[in-house]
């Protein structure tokens, strides 16, 4: 007697969306041109991390009211996270220029 048959149900089952998200590659980190308000900071990490852009906006007002880090993250976003269709971000363009004109 085999006792490990799968039902039929179970072994063809139709993709969900999680095994969708689950075999997809992840987007990359980058700062859109839709959704923006500022930066577009908050709009390129809910868009990564799969939330609504308003509860990244919320953490970066509390975090600047309650502690100011809200503020020196935004920037460091601004400057770390390639926009959209750029290749770098801001401060690798700088670095990368800087270096060149040393050398």
């Amino acid at each position: 007697m085999n006792t490990t048959t799968e039902n039929a149900e179970t072994s063809s089952h139709a993709p969900t969306d999680q095994d969708a998200r689950r075999y997809t590659r992840p987007q990359p980190l980058c700062r859109p041109a839709h959704d923006r308000m500022l930066a577009g900071v908050a709009a390129g990490l809910a868009d990564y991390l799969g939330i609504d852009v308003l509860i990244v906006r919320i953490v970066f007002a509390v975090l600047a009211v309650v502690g100011g880090a809200g503020v020196p993250l935004y920037l460091a976003g601004w400057l770390l996270i390639p926009e959209e269709g750029a290749e770098q971000s801001i401060a690798s363009d700088l670095i990368q220029s800087i270096t060149t004109r040393s050398h």
